[in-house]
């Protein structure tokens, strides 16, 4: 197939990938402050403002649980907005996902506590936290789709990598905001303190939103999918239909390996609660453990897609996978020890450096696996399957350890399981890194029920 962009779409200047790669950053990065202050929250003080009727364990749990039910309406929305993205275009979805979280996150900051209105308060507090899923549902994979179609032939990896970047600097951003926040007195905290960084998420709209629409839209999207006239081949009114029938191997292979996320959702969420909740140990120094760990994850990330450029997709995701199964172990070892600097060390060794090598590959990854006209949808949908697991399991890692300092043993066995299930579905995928997308595409018959080749 040509990759040649039709009259009606905007021919790609050399700049394109550069603004394409910077607004899937900014935007990833803003989009996804809005979704880490509320699993900062969530660890520190949701159990107290909007469950403070239930025991200790208990209001943890059910405050990590409503962390984890924004995880459950990102399958809906993987579905809603990559059928959007893959029928009308990529740009839709990055303009509408992003004022989307940004609404629901200055509606949590005005939500009134349990001490207020009762029960209709964590109610109200649920269904905002089910409108962010339900837009984050469809943001990585539109600017993954975004910048991987604009991207020199042999750098996918590294231009699709600041999507990931981006959502590092947003978990950076959201942290740093929590740590003065986090110093207040504990009756301001609970009171006012904890609303602050919810209530600046309309600059976080607003500026995203701003920057995003000044993309244009791929031509692979023109060429592969639109017609002439820019409307939709009427062979792609259902891209989910077709993602079942034709090409499920893949949408499985990246719902599993995709659950190597809860890496992600275990220390920053999980960790967290367990460090301070059972520990004891400071909830400032903690979250300057997480602000360090993705400093450094901000230059391994690109630094790791750029090797997958050369060496392959599959090696860099496995060992990255592997890696962060055992230290993942000894990170949690570490928090149960209270020595910080061990915490530290263990932390940015992790976060920063091994899990960024899977971090760094997937957007790529995932993408080459779907062929254009439903790559929106395939990845949106298996990365939010495999994503949902990881937002249940700080819930399921805290019910394991039991509020219990020893308890972080069988946390870690859960880990390891996870990442060596995500490992060995991604090693079974086919290489694509140095294929060219026209390449990638000619690979796709017009079903792709086998499993792809070793």
């Amino acid at each position: 197939m040509s990759q040649q962009p039709s009259a009606a779409a905007p021919s790609a200047p050399e700049a394109q990938p550069k603004r394409a790669a910077l607004a899937a950053w900014v935007g990833s990065a803003l989009e996804y402050y809005d979704f880490f202050i509320y699993g900062t929250a969530a660890a520190l003080v949701f159990n107290k403002v909007f469950f403070p009727d239930s025991s200790p364990v208990a209001g943890t749990l059910l405050s990590l649980a409503t962390f984890g039910f924004g995880y459950v309406a990102r399958p809906l929305g993987a579905v809603l907005f990559g059928h959007i993205g893959d029928r009308f275009g990529r740009k839709k979805v990055l303009v509408s996902t992003l004022m989307m979280m940004g609404v629901a996150t200055l509606a949590i900051g005005f939500l009134p506590t349990y001490g207020q209105v009762g029960v209709l308060a964590p109610v109200l507090l649920v269904t905002c936290r089910l409108l962010q899923g339900l837009s984050a549902g469809g943001e990585q994979a539109s600017a993954n789709s975004m910048t991987l179609e604009h991207s020199p032939q042999h750098r996918r990896a590294f231009f699709t990598s600041f999507t990931l970047s981006g959502t590092q600097g947003g978990q950076i951003i959201a942290t740093a905001v929590f740590l003065p926040i986090a110093l207040l007195p504990e009756e301001a905290l609970l009171s006012w303190g904890w609303r602050v960084p919810f209530w600046a998420s309309v600059l976080v709209m607003v500026a995203g939103v701003l920057i995003r629409r000044t993309l244009h839209e791929t031509p692979v999207f023109a060429t592969e999918v639109a017609d002439t006239e820019g409307s939709p081949r009427a062979a792609e009114q259902l891209p989910i239909a077709a993602l079942f029938r034709d090409h499920w191997p893949n949408l499985l292979r990246v719902s599993l390996a995709a659950t190597v996320a809860s890496v992600s959702t275990l220390m920053t969420v999980f960790a967290l609660s367990f460090a301070v909740n059972t520990v004891g140990l400071e909830r400032s120094t903690m979250l300057w453990v997480v602000v360090s760990a993705n400093v450094v994850a901000l230059a391994a990330i690109p630094l790791f897609a750029t090797l997958s450029d050369r060496v392959g997709r599959r090696p860099v995701f496995v060992a990255g996978a592997l890696g962060s199964a055992v230290l993942l172990a000894v990170y949690l070892w570490a928090v149960s020890t209270g020595e910080y600097l061990f915490v530290f060390g263990a932390g940015i060794l992790l976060s920063g450096v091994v899990y960024s090598a899977a971090n760094g590959v997937w957007p790529s990854f995932y993408g080459e696996m779907f062929p254009a006209k439903v790559r929106l949808t395939g990845m949106a949908v298996g990365t939010q399957i495999g994503f949902a697991f990881g937002g249940f399991a700080p819930t399921i890692a805290a019910a394991l350890a039991e509020n219990s300092v020893t308890g972080w043993l069988p946390v870690a066995v859960f880990g390891a399981v996870i990442c060596l299930v995500a490992a060995a579905s991604a090693w079974s995928a086919r290489e694509t890194a140095h294929q060219t997308l026209d390449e990638i595409e000619a690979g796709f018959g017009t079903r792709d029920r086998a499993p792809a080749h070793v």
